[in-house]
């Protein structure tokens, strides 16, 4: 059974959880077999009449009986039959007599790297009948061969046979189906027809399948399968499939037997065990036009050939290949049951008839092994509306979720619409045998696999309004209580938030909420048991009681002098920086021209606004129905000192120094400086703008605002003086480096504040050398927050975390 704890952890922003664990769900691997290819009757027929046809001189028509007994190759009491009636120290080959096999066997053995001579290589021969294969190659020095088969009637006969003459031959009663031996113990397997007895039309290729599971296990790295066949399509099907990956394969003719005309052409399948991974190309070691005369049977085992080359071809043409469950099993990646440190694989996990669903999934093991883990193996599911973000769909954001997860194996599992509408429950319980077949270790492990998902850590949700927009698509406004609020309903704090449909995790803007007495026209709904119309829903559906922990008889007002979020927080606390410019503008009644690109809820401006009078303050937004939501729902209001702009940011900048240039031309002079003793030249510039394409790895701001071509117009625009602001969001260390470089590249001074409890950070850049050093920060901080109408949170930002970048 699947069972988990019940946790959250929280990972860069990110609250993760895990999923409650169905209990009830008995875990197993599922298996399918493919539809059974029946053998073409000519090539079945074949193994009685050239036997017959050999055995006709010696016994005549009594072997033909013989014969007719073997109407079941996979039946064990017809074996025994068979060999009662031809007798004790009879001997029978099938293929190939020792005069044809003598040469290509023995070469094949003594250039096997598994082992260095003859005496001390371990070979299998199952099946091994009566032939007399196995005499020839101990006299040839191959001394230490088993034998199987699992006819006690031909083993005892055999053993009797050369008991004293080949005292170093083993003999067993076996079924070479399900082998009693440990793994990795053999240098060789010689099969003589043996795969083509057990692929019988009633079976398909179930009995192959576990031979060859069988025949992969007991071979050691470097041991080789030698396989006799007269390769059947059907046969060869099973055998490209399930020695696909790590293995060499190059097919042999046998050579026919002089003067003879034998109807069919008998190969040796030769497949050496190598490290499992990327398939090798089929090699033909023979001359097809030497054996033509076959006709259809080598024209089949050509284009099986051909099809399976073009298959492996495919496995190593790209980098990013979707494998099948079974393609994994089969070692297309490596050992499944093993942990590879940095294995990333992409899978489809699910069939038609196996499960309820299919689903896209990555295979990732931990880069670092040798941590500590919490669990061997974790599955994390990605909710539909995330499977596009970054932190989700590249490499490097998976490899941080694995990271976070502390499991030394994890699945990532991809929802998409075709789950709409099913259950978490339902998900989980069709995803656990799935998982199951890809956890590390032994199959009949029971070690707990638990199901995380990235949550929002949100206790209680109320959704005030939703709204659509051309340009950003879903908005919704909601009021949320944190799982990590007081349980005391006197202290709980209550929040506004402001989030995008297209990234549900990223939360815009977030207002603290202040509970006031209702108007009269409220109290007279709620005596009517009428609720307060931002609570009632659309198209009168009823609304849970997620409010219930919330004082019924009082209204909320959005708190302008508290910031929420923790990177505005940090945005004002670099005004420090320019502490020298602020002191001046204040002393000498100017004011400081402050744009910001990117609206949001207005939380920001707000704050501005009431906090440091000796702003002016600008905002664009590029989406007039995000002014409007502002206005509504989050007391967001426009005076002499608050001006919104709709428009594109970027327009904006590059329009203001057309303007600027033309004054400049015109007057011929330059707006005052610090230098002279002026604030008024000085601006400061904010980008607080989110991206749509969160596939591209930054989150904030869109790319085209840290282009070169960008910040050499904000270099022009702040010119005189002043500080350029962006609130960055990347969990990319590469990306954040690229944007990094480019501001080093435009500006003389760069400064950092990394916030620690979310996965922002604040980048502080100036065209001019007017910011103090980093050292001077505790008392510049202290002076800014002297000039502050309102206080930052106690403890959110600390001096000592900015760094000086250049």
């Amino acid at each position: 059974m699947l069972e988990g704890p019940f946790c959250n952890f929280v990972f860069q922003g990110e609250s993760i959880k895990c999923l409650p664990q169905p209990t009830h769900i008995i875990c197993g691997p599922v298996k399918t077999y493919r539809n059974p290819k029946p053998l073409p009757v000519s090539l079945t027929d074949h193994r009685e009449r050239e036997r017959e046809r050999e055995m006709e001189g010696k016994k005549g028509k009594a072997n033909s009986e013989i014969f007719e007994t073997l109407g079941d190759f996979t039946s064990k009491e017809n074996w025994d039959k068979f060999f009662t009636l031809r007798g004790t120290g009879d001997n029978f080959e099938w293929y190939a007599e020792w005069p044809e096999l003598r040469d290509p066997l023995i070469s094949q053995l003594q250039s096997s790297s598994a082992s260095d001579g003859a005496v001390d290589l371990q070979i299998l021969v199952p099946g091994c009948g009566s032939s007399r294969v196995s005499e020839y190659l101990y006299d040839a020095g191959f001394r230490r061969t088993t034998n199987i088969d699992f006819s006690k009637v031909v083993v005892s006969d055999m053993l009797r046979r050369y008991v004293r003459s080949k005292p170093e031959m083993r003999w067993r009663v076996m079924d070479m189906t399900d082998l009693q031996f440990a793994d990795d113990i053999f240098d060789a397997i010689l099969d003589k027809g043996g795969l083509d007895a057990l692929m019988e039309p009633e079976y398909g290729s179930k009995l192959g399948i576990k031979y060859l599971k069988e025949v992969k296990r007991v071979l050691k790295s470097g041991g080789k399968f030698l396989c006799l066949t007269l390769a059947e399509s059907h046969v060869l099907d099973v055998l490209f499939t399930e020695l696909r990956f790590g293995w060499e394969t190059s097919i042999h003719a046998i050579p026919q037997k002089p003067g003879s005309k034998p109807t069919f052409q008998t190969f040796m399948v030769v497949t050496v065990k190598e490290k499992l991974g990327a398939p090798n190309l089929i090699k033909l070691l023979f001359d097809q036009h030497s054996i033509n005369h076959k006709g259809g049977q080598v024209h089949a085992l050509l284009n099986a050939v051909e099809n399976e080359n073009r298959i492996r071809s495919g496995y190593t043409a790209g980098a990013d290949i979707v494998y099948s469950l079974k393609d994994l099993q089969l070692g297309a990646k490596g050992a499944l049951n093993e942990l590879v440190p940095g294995r990333r694989c992409q899978t489809i996990l699910g069939e038609q008839g196996s499960s309820l669903f299919h689903y896209k999934a990555v295979l990732l093991d931990s880069q670092q092994l040798s941590e500590p883990f919490l669990y061997h193996c974790g599955v994390f599911i990605v909710p539909k509306a995330r499977a596009h973000e970054w932190l989700f769909t590249s490499e490097e954001g998976q490899w941080l979720i694995v990271e976070s997860s502390k499991a030394a194996r994890l699945i990532m599992v991809f929802l998409n619409s075709s789950h709409t509408g099913a259950s978490m429950d339902d998900i989980q319980k069709d995803l656990s045998p799935l998982v199951r077949n890809l956890a590390p270790g032994k199959a009949d492990d029971e070690a707990r696999i638990p199901f995380m998902m990235a949550g929002d850590g949100i206790k209680q949700r109320n959704i005030v309004h939703e709204a659509t927009s051309a340009i950003t698509g879903h908005i919704i406004v909601e009021d949320v209580i944190y799982d990590n609020a007081d349980g005391d309903p006197s202290e709980l704090k209550l929040f506004r938030r402001l989030t995008f449909g297209r990234s549900s995790s990223m939360v815009q803007s977030e207002a603290l909420l202040s509970q006031e007495a209702h108007s009269k026209e409220a109290d007279r709904d709620r005596k009517r048991n009428v609720p307060p119309s931002r609570t009632r829903t659309k198209r009168g559906q009823k609304r849970s009681d997620s409010y219930k922990l919330i004082d019924g008889s009082k209204v909320t007002k959005v708190d302008h002098s508290c910031l929420a979020s923790l990177y505005h927080s940090g945005i004002v606390s670099g005004f420090a920086l320019i502490i020298s410019a602020l002191e001046l503008a204040v002393s000498s009644g100017k004011k400081i021209r402050t744009y910001i690109v990117g609206l949001g809820a207005g939380l920001l401006p707000m704050f501005l606004h009431a906090c440091l009078p000796f702003l002016q303050l600008e905002v664009v937004e590029l989406d007039p129905v995000m002014l409007d939501l502002a206005r509504q729902y989050f007391s967001f209001v426009e005076d002499d000192r608050m001006k919104v702009h709709i428009g594109d940011g970027i327009r904006f900048i590059e329009d203001a120094n057309v303007i600027k240039s033309h004054e400049q031309e015109t007057d011929g002079t330059c707006t005052e400086s610090l230098a002279n003793g002026n604030s008024s030249g000085i601006k400061i510039l904010i980008v607080d703008a989110d991206s749509s394409d969160l596939s591209s790895g930054l989150s904030c701001p869109p790319s085209d605002f840290v282009e070169e071509s960008f910040l050499l117009q904000v270099k022009n625009f702040l010119s005189e003086g002043g500080l350029f602001v962006i609130n960055l969001v990347s969990r990319s260390p590469a990306i954040r480096e690229k944007v990094v470089l480019r501001l080093k590249a435009a500006f003389s001074q760069l400064f950092s504040l990394e916030l620690e409890e979310d996965v922002n950070e604040v980048l502080f850049a100036s065209p001019r050398n007017m910011c103090i050093d980093v050292d001077q920060l505790q008392e510049a901080v202290a002076k800014l927050c002297s000039l502050m109408k309102f206080p930052l949170p106690d403890g959110q930002i600390e001096p000592g975390k900015f760094k000086c970048l250049k």
